[in-house]
């Protein structure tokens, strides 16, 4: 949702127009009198994903310069002047989205849109344009900081999608074999390679699948789920949910890993797991405890996931690892 804010008579009707094609709220001249351009600037900084200006660029940085956090977390800010001859992206023009909006905005009131991103303006595509496009994590947003500005010297930077996803970017060779520099799209740990030459942007593409005893003590599912995943060079950010059968959906253990990992913790019932079919290993024990012979795996594949790891045997812990190859 984007805020609107209006200080002048002309910019009113121009608020008004891009509040019927952008919706969102909209502050005119007069709220600004009442309220005053602070606090509202504030409610929108705190509660909202863009703030678009009607006004001098002086006022907008004025206007914000008490609530600017960091890249990651500010809204994009949008300044058009009040006769609405240019659209300026002012703030968070990457991750926050400023630059997209001021081209959606220039288009709206056909004007002249103003983006000054050194990487935009070279016309390459920096990382962080790329992870936020395609819903990637940055590993680092310093090496990110750094690989755009090796776009920008013509530096030479490997792309490789483990996936085949994103068609090459602009400004990246095609990877044939690692060299100076690599941007690398995976859910994949780096190893032992030369940590500094390689930006990482995660794709969330992994579920697990996991059965565990009842009042497995939190600690341990944690420790032995965290270094599974460290020993098959799978990276934690990558997890995008956690599946089980649902007499597990109150099972503290797994919750609390769901928070660690910050993903979903999707359950299925018996009858749902007993339609998938596959070559599980199959348990007495827990079709005596559950109703169904096995549990990881099933779970694992109704979350969408295709299995790339089988079950594994933890100590009264049963986890699989599953990808989800589009996604």
């Amino acid at each position: 949702m984007i805020g609107i804010i209006s200080v002048t008579k002309d910019g009113d009707k121009i608020g008004e127009k891009l509040e019927k094609k952008l919706g969102g709220k909209l502050f005119l001249r007069d709220h600004i009198k009442n309220i005053g351009l602070k606090n509202i600037t504030k409610e929108l900084f705190e509660n909202f994903q863009g703030i678009v200006f009607i006004s001098s660029t002086g006022i907008a940085v004025r206007a914000i310069s008490d609530y600017i956090k960091d890249k990651t977390k500010d809204p994009a800010v949008v300044v058009v002047d009040s006769l609405g001859k240019f659209s300026i992206s002012l703030l968070s023009g990457h991750l926050g989205g400023g630059n997209s909006l001021a081209k959606k905005i220039s288009i709206l009131l056909n004007n002249q849109c103003i983006i000054t991103t050194a990487t935009d303006i070279k016309d390459v595509v920096a990382p962080d344009i790329i992870a936020k496009d395609n819903s990637l994590i940055i590993e680092d947003l310093k090496k990110a900081k750094d690989f755009a500005a090796a776009l920008i010297e013509d530096k030479k930077i490997d792309f490789l999608d483990d996936y085949n996803l994103i068609s090459l970017p602009k400004g990246y060779s095609k990877y044939e074999g690692f060299g100076e520099m690599l941007l690398w799209i995976t859910n994949k740990l780096i190893g032992n390679k030369n940590y500094n030459k390689i930006l990482r942007l995660k794709r969330r593409n992994l579920v697990l699948g996991i059965g565990c005893r009842k009042n497995t003590p939190k600690d341990e599912l944690e420790e032995k789920v965290l270094n599974y995943l460290e020993n098959h060079n799978l990276d934690k950010d990558s997890v995008k949910a956690i599946g089980s059968i649902d007499l597990k959906k109150d099972e503290e253990a797994i919750i609390n890993l769901k928070e660690k990992l910050n993903c979903d913790f999707v359950t299925f019932s018996k009858e749902e797991i007993s339609k998938v079919k596959g070559d599980f290993e199959k348990s007495d024990f827990v079709k005596k405890i559950t109703g169904v012979p096995a549990v990881c795996e099933p779970s694992a594949i109704l979350l969408g996931g295709q299995i790339i790891l089988p079950k594994e045997k933890l100590g009264g812990i049963t986890i699989c690892v599953g990808e989800i190859k589009n996604g």
